[in-house]
């Protein structure tokens, strides 16, 4: 096993530690450097790529990384700690990790919790501290609720661990960026992290969400790799309102969210298109329950196509949440097994089109472990290539008929609305 060192920024971050990156035999100690008089919390140097390490990063098909936020847990609670352990020991049992896939799969390990100014790039400073000072009432309470709508709760951990899942996304945008420099594809990445985020408000938190992990990745694409153009897809049973009030007035992120009509959090209506110089750059499509596979091709290729073609973006971002499967308790989709597989591999290949295959997902909701845990393995065979294993999951007798006359007047109001 090699460590290979680079300096450190003492100043770059609120919270020390190092970063090291599995690479099938290798540890990389990516630490952080100055480039271009830019920050840079875990981008590889030049000495990386002359030995080789990198190019063995870009040679993956699938990069991801793990923040389980064990702590963060509420029992019978839907947002728990057992739903990133039951994706992880799931992508074990079907041989799609690091350990199985060789060189194809990277899992980065021991990634920076994200710091105070990444997460102020999108949350007030005034929620980021004071969620900070809270957690002392959490260590004596044992459990406190942050926001009654959700309901959204923390732990005495909550804090540590929701900057250290938000630093496991961005340390993917590190790689897969690092690794477009080198090779036209980038390998994909996916961040199994917990608590989701798509939800928090830039003042607060919301529905089980602590902090826009996408958001905060969106802008830290932005300010530190300088890639100006991001679009976020949004495929959770329920509306980003926390991603979609992030960038309402902003024309370099378009935000395209798809979501059971009338679903928590009761916003994500059509005329939400954005405001300002952001008018046009927020697309909401509210779909009917009981919408499924057959709508959401449909919705994959009449909306989130041309308008990713339009906007031209540098980096895609990816909400992705399981939440809308048939199986799920919380929403009236019928999405299967199959649709997340079709929606992957679509986005990847979307991806590689538009912008050197950057592109990078990070897990949102899904509640029900099973339909979670074979959802998201097939969204890693989906990003690795490999046929999907749905049907051996999947059962078509538990469908129903899709309200197709419905979902072709949703889609046709938003072609319409955006003028696709």
């Amino acid at each position: 096993m090699h460590l290979l060192k680079f300096p450190r920024s003492p100043s770059s971050f609120a919270s020390s530690g190092n970063a090291f990156f599995l690479v099938g035999h290798h540890v990389l100690d990516i630490r952080v450097f100055r480039k271009n008089q830019r920050c840079f919390r875990a981008s590889i140097s030049c000495s990386a790529v002359r030995n080789g390490s990198i190019e063995q990063l870009s040679d993956a098909r699938l990069i991801y990384s793990v923040a389980p936020s064990m702590g963060h847990n509420q029992e019978s609670h839907p947002e728990s700690h057992f739903r990133v352990p039951a994706i992880v020991n799931a992508l074990e049992e079907m041989q799609l990790t690091s350990k199985f896939r060789g060189p194809e799969v990277i899992e980065l390990q021991h990634f920076e919790p994200a710091s105070v100014d990444d997460i102020a790039s999108v949350h007030a400073r005034a929620y980021v501290s004071g969620l900070e000072k809270v957690m002392d009432q959490a260590v004596e309470k044992g459990l406190i609720f942050l926001d009654g709508s959700g309901p959204t709760y923390a732990t005495a951990t909550t804090f540590q661990e929701s900057i250290v899942a938000a630093g496991a996304g961005l340390a993917l945008v590190d790689s897969v960026v690092a690794c477009s420099k080198i090779k036209g594809d980038a390998p994909t990445g996916f961040a199994l992290i917990r608590p989701p985020g798509h939800h928090a408000v830039p003042q607060g938190p919301m529905g089980f969400c602590i902090f826009g992990n996408v958001a905060i990745a969106a802008r830290y694409s932005q300010r530190v790799h300088g890639l100006k153009r991001v679009f976020i897809i949004d495929f959770d049973v329920h509306h980003g309102n926390g991603t979609n009030d992030a960038f309402y007035d902003d024309p370099d992120v378009f935000f395209l969210s798809f979501h059971q009509d009338g679903s928590y959090p009761g916003t994500g209506k059509f005329d939400e298109v954005g405001s300002g110089d952001g008018e046009g750059t927020t697309l909401n499509l509210p779909l009917p329950g009981g919408s499924g596979d057959t709508a959401i091709r449909t919705v994959f290729d009449e909306v989130i196509v041309p308008c990713a073609q339009r906007f031209k973006p540098d980096i895609i971002l990816v909400s992705a949440g399981y939440d809308g499967h048939v199986l799920d308790p919380l929403a009236n989709l019928q999405y299967t097994t199959g649709t997340y597989y079709m929606l992957a591999s679509s986005i990847k290949q979307l991806a590689k089109d538009l912008c050197g295959g950057r592109c990078v997902f990070f897990l949102e909701g899904g509640y029900n472990l099973k339909s979670l845990s074979y959802s998201v393995a097939d969204t890693f065979r989906a990003l690795l290539g490999d046929r999907s294993l749905a049907s051996e999951f999947d059962n078509p007798n538990i469908l129903y008929e899709e309200p197709s006359t419905k979902v072709k007047q949703a889609i046709q109001k938003i072609k319409h609305i955006h003028s696709l």
